[in-house]
């Protein structure tokens, strides 16, 4: 193992430790991303003793190439460098109680800090010291379980998630993320101790939902979530999408798979996290705008607006960010209906510029998004569909290049017209404003200030304004 343990920071740690007299271990993930070889720049460093002590004293030796940090309420200690992230801990010992995740720390061996590790495949350690350097320890055989593919925990899985019930995430998260499987007992632990998940805070939740959002194949991970009930208490709203029903013989597609379906297409083409939500959510209105009617079957007329409606709660209540980040999912939901309308019927270029107009910028991503909405079975279909939106693609970029509305602004202010027609502010001047916006878009008349500036006087003389 000493091969991946060249780095000059290794020995520096190891050397250390040695004229402290303290056993010293790199640790956790560092060491099983070795055996996966994947890159990592973050090292945990695993002390029988005082980690924040060998952190100061390598940072003294480190000098000014490094900066010294404590964290005296988690006990740890961070040495940064200009290419690692060394964190240090003293070896622990952990007990809980049934109220919190916060545990009662002590003092121990390496045994101890292994056994209360999340998994097996983060227990794996490396030994700094000199005369072991770059031997493995490996109690709990997570090298077997890294060649096999599989997720386990440490100890008793019934207690490993009980005394910190975000392990069940980090458990499903780890099996998006790596393509791993939930050993039996594991899986069957977190469906017996799902309730525990209530006493996480939901910044936690949400942190490791976007880890599995970011995850090559997300739907790996929200899979697992639904079928060990996980998904019903974090996440209620998407779970409701699941289930198709039929009647009178007709039935629809189960709009949560679809859903998941749609978020793994994407995530082929992009890692935008909020592009990803937009995917997620883009049919969370359905199940509350579902109808069957006769004559046209299933229904779920407006539900992108009313998608548009639920997200700023869905955020609120899992506390994450209700800035522009959300506004962006909200816009996508929205609109994600607009190019697949565009695409079945003769596409006008007033449709087309009012999506613009109204997409702006983040046009290429809403395409992306009604792209990756094409899940058809019928590959006649879905061939069809996507030979239309390159189509709608095209008309787009013509349209662009000559009418330049992708975020344009009616060429005439608000300020000119109160000027030109002697008004106060008031409803009368968005009305002249917005008449002239939808002229342009609908093509009446071109994007420049002369046409728009005749028609603003054409527009005040109907409303028996006098220049």
């Amino acid at each position: 193992m000493q091969e991946h343990l060249k780095d000059k920071i290794f020995k520096l740690i190891g050397e250390t430790a040695d004229e402290m007299q303290l056993e010293c271990y790199v640790i956790g993930g560092f060491v099983r991303d070795i055996f996966l070889h994947r890159p990592s720049k973050d090292i945990d460093i695993v002390v029988v003793g005082s980690g924040i002590e060998l952190a100061e004293r390598l940072a003294q030796k480190l000098g000014k190439k490094a900066k010294f940090a404590v964290f005296k309420t988690y006990g740890t200690a961070q040495v940064k460098t200009k290419d690692w992230e060394v964190e240090f801990v003293g070896a622990r010992k952990e007990s809980y109680s049934h109220e919190s995740r916060n545990p009662v720390v002590e003092t121990g061996t390496l045994e101890d800090d292994q056994n209360r590790r999340d998994f097996t495949i983060n227990a794996l350690a490396l030994c700094l010291n000199k005369d072991r350097f770059g031997e493995l320890v490996d109690p709990f055989n997570g090298l077997q379980d890294l060649k096999n593919f599989v997720i386990r925990t440490p100890l008793n899985p019934d207690i490993t998630f009980s005394d910190d019930p975000l392990r069940m995430m980090r458990g499903i998260r780890f099996s998006a993320q790596l393509r791993f499987y939930l050993e039996n007992n594991t899986f069957d632990a977190i469906a017996r101790n799902k309730e525990r998940i209530n006493i996480i805070t939901k910044e936690r939740i949400a942190d490791e939902l976007n880890k599995i959002m970011l995850s090559p194949k997300p739907s790996v991970g929200f899979i697992l979530l639904e079928k060990t009930g996980l998904l019903e208490l974090i996440f209620p709203e998407l779970l409701a999408l699941k289930g198709a029903e039929t009647k009178d013989g007709v039935g629809h597609k189960d709009n949560f798979y679809h859903t998941l379906a749609v978020l793994d297409e994407l995530a082929t083409h992009t890692d935008n996290l909020w592009l990803r939500w937009a995917a997620l959510l883009h049919d969370i209105g359905k199940p509350r705008t579902k109808k069957f009617d006769r004559r046209l079957g299933w229904t779920f007329h407006n539900h992108n607006f009313i998608g548009e409606k639920m997200i700023p709660e869905i955020f609120r209540k899992m506390k994450l960010p209700t800035n522009e980040k959300m506004k962006y999912v909200q816009k996508m939901v929205s609109l994600h209906m607009r190019p697949i309308v565009l695409s079945e019927d003769e596409v006008t270029d007033s449709a087309v510029r009012r999506l613009l107009f109204d997409a702006g910028d983040d046009i290429e991503e809403l395409m992306m998004l009604c792209e990756a909405d094409i899940t058809s079975k019928n590959q006649e279909k879905v061939k069809r569909y996507r030979q239309n939106f390159q189509l709608v693609r095209q008309k787009l970029k013509d349209i662009e290049e000559k009418d330049r509305v992708r975020n344009f602004q009616p060429p005439v202010s608000g300020q000119e017209i109160m000027d030109t027609f002697k008004l106060p502010a008031c409803a009368a001047v968005g009305e002249i404003k917005a008449k002239i916006k939808d002229a342009i878009l609908d093509g009446v008349i071109p994007n420049e200030y002369e046409a728009a500036y005749a028609y603003m006087l054409k527009i005040g003389k109907e409303m028996n304004f006098t220049e």
